[in-house]
This record gives C-alpha cells, structure tokens and sequence, in this order.
C-alpha cells in the first residue's frame, strides 16, 4: 500500500512573534515494513536555516529558525509512504514473563533494544493503579501477544474517546482515574501498565488512515495524526503494534513518525516562540492511497 500524505498545521497569533526555533518531527519514519519514498517540508513565513537530523531513536528531526515577524505560521510536510502488508506468520507463543526476564537481562543498548522502554520516563509515571489494571488480562504463563489484544480490547470497552477532556499535558494518572481521553492518553496508560509489569513499551506517533461512512465523500483533512503501542514481545518477534484507541494491532493503516518513551520524545513539533498573546492552532491531515496502483 502507497499512501499520499499532507499534514498542516497552521498557527496564528494575536501579537507578532519575532522570531521562532521549531523542532519538527513530521518526517515518515524508515523502518521494517515501511518506506519513505519522498518527504518535503515546506514552512511560511521562509526559514532563515533548516538542518535536519536523527534523534537516538532514529526519528528525523528538522530544526527550523525563524527570523521574520509573523502572526501567522504555516508547517506543511506532504511524503509518499509505502506501508508492506506483513506476512501472515504464526508467531511464537511466548510467555510473557519470559519476555520481561529476556528484557532485563539483555545487554544490547541500541537505539531498538527494550532496555531503554522499561522505566519511568518524562510523560510516564508508573502507577499501583494502572499496573493492577494491566496485571489483569497478564494471568501467570500467558502468551505476550494475546495478553496484549486483550489489554487493547479493555480500554476500547473501559475508556471513552472524548476530545477536550485532556491537555498535551495531562498526567496519565488523571486520565487513568477519569476513564476518558484521546489516543496520547490510551497510548500512555497501556505502556504504564506494561512497564509496570517488567515489559518493554514505547510510544508511536504517526498517522492512521480514517474510513468516511458508507455512502459519503471523505471529508479533505478529515485523517487524523495518532498514537500507539510498540510492544517488546520477545527475540524471535520484536516489535508489535498496538492501538489502544482503536483496539487493533497496528497494520497497513498506520504510518509512523516518530518512537520514542513517552510523547515528550516524539512531539510532531517543539520550539521556542519569541513573542506575547495567544495562538489558534489548526491541523489538517490527508492520508490518501495511491489511486495509480
């Protein structure tokens, strides 16, 4: 699958800034079963400097200064991404305290190696709370895998996806205690959970392609940017996907952007305004399949 992607995102402002340092994670990452085949960035008012770089994780970072008035600023990044249908192997039924035994005792400290996705980090607190919840569908022996599908299952039943009801910055632990949020929140709370119980979690931002109802157009900019879990399920499986809000295993419908341990690692854009007053902020994200193919 080939998908056509534009992401925008605008904000206008009620004082001039002066002058802005962005950090922009907006680039499809390259990894197994996914391939940016073209990516450009394109921001209003013209940069004075754009560098582009890796993160330890291997997320691409390009860092944006600004240096004209402006009260208003524009970030558009359109890619080409190819999404590989992943094959239909069984996978090893691993149990999962197996998998946390084989975690702690690695010694790999590469930029994939669960060791760095076990702890508390910035955004993640671990909580008696949340590790009791996860503990429940993670019986003695279980296989990590199906442990894991039923986790997924219990927050899409057990949580309600409700905009507004959360900030960026909202502890999971309040998340957690209100039973409501959105995909960042539902992200947060799985990998709490897991890495309470031992296991390797991190946080995925990307894209998820949206579906319009039967008999109506799609909707332009109606997709939307996403968050979810990739889970540490042993050697002989890596890395798998899982959606919390959705209650899937991640497919040919996500695209990634950036991985990291929580969304203070991978937030699509960061920096520094000079400037006073408020700001609007306005996203638009299109993910189109290929229509040639």
């Amino acid at each position: 699958m080939i998908y056509n992607i534009r992401h925008l995102t605008t904000y206008s402002y009620v004082s001039t800034v002066a002058s802005a340092t962005l950090a922009l994670r907006v680039t499809p990452r390259e990894e197994v079963g996914q391939r940016c085949i073209e990516h450009k960035l394109d921001v209003s008012p013209s940069p004075a400097s754009v560098t582009s770089e890796r993160d330890f994780y291997g997320n691409v970072v390009n860092v944006v200064t600004i240096n004209t008035p402006h009260s208003e600023l524009d970030i558009e990044a359109v890619a080409r991404v190819e999404i590989a249908q992943r094959a239909a192997l069984p996978m090893p039924d691993l149990e999962w305290e197996a998998v946390a035994n084989a975690a702690r005792s690695g010694r790999d400290l590469s930029a994939e190696a669960p060791a760095h996705f076990l702890f508390a980090s910035p955004r993640i607190e671990l909580s008696d709370g949340v590790t009791r919840y996860a503990r429940e569908s993670f019986h003695q022996n279980r296989a990590i895998i199906g442990a894991c599908c039923e986790l997924i299952q219990r927050i899409k039943r057990d949580f309600i996806y409700q905009p507004e009801t959360t900030e960026i910055w909202t502890p999971l632990t309040q998340a957690f205690a209100q039973r409501r949020g959105v995909c960042q929140d539902f992200a947060h709370i799985m990998i709490a959970g897991l890495r309470g119980l031992g296991l390797s979690a991190a946080y995925v931002s990307g894209y998820i392609r949206t579906l319009p109802p039967p008999g109506k157009k799609r909707l332009k900019g109606a997709d939307a940017t996403h968050a979810w879990v990739s889970v540490w399920c042993g050697f002989e499986n890596g890395w798998v996907g899982f959606d919390p809000t959705n209650a899937v295993e991640t497919a040919t419908d996500h695209i990634a952007l950036a991985v990291g341990r929580d969304f203070s690692d991978v937030s699509p854009i960061y920096g520094v305004f000079v400037g006073s007053g408020a700001n609007k902020l306005h996203v638009e994200v299109d993910v189109i399949p290929d229509a040639s193919r």
